[in-house]
Formats: C-alpha cells, sequence, structure tokens
C-alpha cells in the first residue's frame, strides 16, 4: 500500500515531468519501486529515453530494467507493437532468461495467442517445475478465456506444490463458489481458517457457505462461526450479525423442540437483533424502519 507522502512525491514528479521539468527516469524508478500502475505515463516517459540514444547509454545496465517496465505497460494500454519489440529486444539481450519468458507469455496472452503462451508456459515449467509465476500465469490465463473448470484444476495442482499460499486457497474457494460447488469451497475456507485462524474474512465466508447449504448441522456451524467473526471484528461486522438472525430462524424452524437450542438460539439472535439496531441508528437511521420491520418479520 503506497503511504500519502509516497504519493504525493509521486504525483509532485509526474507533474513535473508532464510539464517537461526533467526528472523522467526518477519518476519511472518511483513507479517501479512503489509497485504502481500508471501505464500510460510510463509507456510515454519509457519511450522518450528509450528513442533517444544519449538518455538511453547513460542507463548502463538499467537499460534493460526498462525495456521491461516499458513493455508491461504497452501491453496494458494495448500499444502491442511497441510491447513485441521491447520483448524481441530482451530476448536477443537473454536469449535463455527465465524472467524474458515470462514476459513473452505475457506478450502472448495479451495478443490472446493463448496456445502460444500456453506452449511458452509449459516450457519454462519443464525447465523449473517449481516457478509459482508461470503457475499462476496458467490460471489466470483460464480465467481469461472464461475456462473456470480449467483454472480450478490449474489451481488445485498449484496447492499441491504450493499448499500454504493462502492467496491461492482464496482464489480457489471464490472459483468454487461461482460454480455453486460449495461443498469443495467450504474444504478451502476450512483450510485458510486452519492456517489464519485471526483473519475475520474467512469465518464469514465459511459461515456464508455453510448456510447456503443449508441442513441442521451445516447452521449451526455456520451460527458458530458468524459468531467468531463477530468477537473478531469487535461486534462491528454488519453481515455477520444478520448471518446469526437469519441462521437463529432457521435453525429454530429445524429444531423444534429441542428446548435448550431454542432457547440458546433466541438469547444470541436477540443480542444480535439489538445489536443491527444500535448499528443502524448510529450510521443509517433512515433505513433503520426498514431493519425494524425484517426484523419483525423474522419474529427477533
Amino acid at each position: 500500500m503506497v503511504g500519502a507522502a509516497e504519493e504525493a512525491q509521486l504525483n509532485r514528479l509526474e507533474n513535473q515531468v508532464d510539464n517537461g521539468g526533467g526528472g523522467a527516469w526518477e519518476y519511472l524508478c518511483l513507479v517501479r519501486k512503489l509497485k504502481v500502475r500508471r501505464s500510460e505515463k510510463v509507456l510515454k516517459h519509457g519511450l522518450s529515453i528509450l528513442n533517444d540514444p544519449k538518455k538511453r547509454s547513460k542507463l548502463g545496465g538499467d537499460e534493460w530494467t526498462l525495456y521491461e517496465q516499458v513493455a508491461i505497460a504497452a501491453m496494458d494500454c494495448q500499444c502491442l507493437d511497441t510491447a513485441e519489440d521491447c520483448v524481441k529486444a530482451l530476448k536477443k539481450k537473454f536469449p535463455e532468461s527465465t524472467r524474458v519468458g515470462r514476459l513473452e507469455g505475457l506478450f502472448l496472452e495479451a495478443k490472446e495467442s493463448w496456445a502460444d503462451a500456453e506452449t511458452v508456459y509449459s516450457s519454462l515449467l519443464e525447465d523449473n517445475p517449481l516457478d509459482q509465476v508461470v503457475h499462476k500465469r496458467r490460471v489466470a490465463m483460464a480465467k481469461a478465456q472464461g475456462n473456470i473448470s480449467v483454472a480450478i484444476e490449474w489451481l488445485n495442482k498449484y496447492l499441491e506444490i504450493f499448499m500454504a499460499d493462502h492467496d491461492a486457497w482464496r482464489e480457489l474457494a471464490e472459483l468454487y463458489v461461482s460454480l455453486q460447488m460449495y461443498k469443495q469451497a467450504a474444504f478451502c475456507y476450512e483450510e485458510l481458517i486452519l492456517c489464519q485462524s485471526t483473519v475475520p474474512l474467512y469465518h464469514l465466508a465459511y459461515a456464508d457457505v455453510l448456510y447456503t447449504l443449508g441442513g441442521l448441522e451445516n447452521l449451526q456451524t455456520a451460527k458458530k462461526y458468524y459468531a467468531s467473526t463477530i468477537d473478531l471484528t469487535g461486534g462491528k461486522n454488519t453481515r455477520a450479525l444478520f448471518g446469526i438472525c437469519l441462521c437463529s430462524v432457521a435453525i429454530a424452524q429445524l429444531a423444534k423442540g429441542r428446548n435448550k437450542e431454542d432457547k440458546e438460539g433466541s438469547e444470541l439472535s436477540s443480542l444480535a437483533a439489538m445489536a443491527l439496531e444500535k448499528h443502524y441508528k448510529q450510521r443509517a437511521s433512515g433505513k433503520l424502519p426498514l431493519l425494524t420491520a425484517t426484523l419483525r418479520n423474522l419474529k427477533l
């Protein structure tokens, strides 16, 4: 995340360069350092250096870093001829480079030459089966083509190797949800909770999936994870509070006659309803009547 001081410095440099005040290389270096995407500016000012032999010669070895930066910016801007020229220059200089091979794959993706990109990525993985970047590009490429089932297949293969990648587990869970494969999504969120038990987002997402699956056992477990979400967020997660209420109503319908469960569910849902009313009074008082009517319909 870019801090306020860094963003101010970046904006100042950008304004300076745009108005002919110099400092293009310093600006491009800062963009790289902060890992921000200002592709149109990078393309414009990067090419101004690359197309000037005197300026380019002053960079020394950094010339090739700039070629890479401009290539990615050109792909973002769909200036594929420029991107191709940069990739060719890098391939000529570094013919055996894995990094340049990845860049070539990105260029082929930008052209939507999916088969050629897959050939490049397969070759790179033959040389290094543990290349995480290439594995993830395969997933991204499948998603770009709308092949969600293929993306899931690649992600599962990736996670067989890199089981500790939390972002990959989350992405896989979201892909499963998009295909309504809720049991598989639940497994992914269980893995995430085991690895990062204090992240409320995972508890909430797991509860949502269990609520969607339905059934008494799933609803009871969902309510527990909505409760843990509330606990982890200091009682400030409105979605989890609604989840408690909805689970309590559904459980009451499925578990009639079980006095202990009815009593516990009633107490918890009452507390959740009170917390919701308090939140709406403070943050959205105009919608409080709608909330009150909703809770009344739920008999809370």
